[in-house]
């Protein structure tokens, strides 16, 4: 397997990139996000890749970070998804942005990137929310930018119950389940507290 390629940049496009390994052109179909970070045409630069072996074709794709490629393995994973979906997924938002919805059961979300449906948007969220491990979703609800105070609350209590040992989703349907019948002012210590007793 080819794990990454250092070499020269020759070509830079959105959806691919041309690199020049010791006068080898390997061609690589990469996502948006990874188009952001690459340097200027006739830069040296390491891809990490991931090959895709087919009886008609052998194709490559490349990442400018090792959180985009284990996203888009992870995304494989899901049934009905393949390489162009999973890389559709990673051109439509950034890794922590994607690992945010599906963490939170973002289905509207997800759906509303190119290529996946409502039903796709479904199964990533059903398939791959227990596989995201405890630091991920982690990173993920402390980067997703909160909506409103609740949302805020919400989240921080969330985390809160992570760091006390709490699987991503089982903290998330606890908060989800005694934020309605607490007061608007309750703080974040009164939510986890209830969500405690609750268990």
């Amino acid at each position: 397997m080819i794990t990454f390629l250092d070499g020269e940049l020759i070509e830079k496009e959105p959806a691919r990139l041309v690199l020049n390994v010791g006068g080898v052109g390997y061609e690589l179909f990469i996502p948006l996000s990874s188009y952001d970070k690459l340097p200027p045409p006739g830069a040296q630069c390491r891809v990490l890749t991931w090959l895709c072996i087919r009886e008609d074709a052998h194709t490559l794709y490349g990442f400018a970070t090792d959180a985009e490629r284990k996203l888009f393995l992870l995304l494989m994973t899901v049934s009905g998804i393949g390489p162009k979906t999973a890389l559709g997924a990673l051109s439509g938002m950034s890794t922590r942005e994607l690992k945010a919805a599906i963490v939170g059961s973002d289905f509207k979300r997800i759906s509303s990137i190119s290529g996946i449906g409502k039903k796709t948007a479904e199964r990533i969220v059903v398939e791959l929310k227990d596989k995201l491990s405890d630091a991920e979703a982690l990173e993920a609800v402390a980067g997703a930018e909160p909506q409103s105070p609740d949302d805020l609350r919400a989240r921080d209590a969330i985390l809160a119950l992570i760091a006390l040992g709490y699987k991503q989703a089982e903290a998330q349907a606890a908060i989800r389940k005694v934020l309605p019948s607490l007061p608007a002012d309750a703080k974040v210590e009164d939510v986890v507290r209830r969500a405690l007793a609750a268990k």
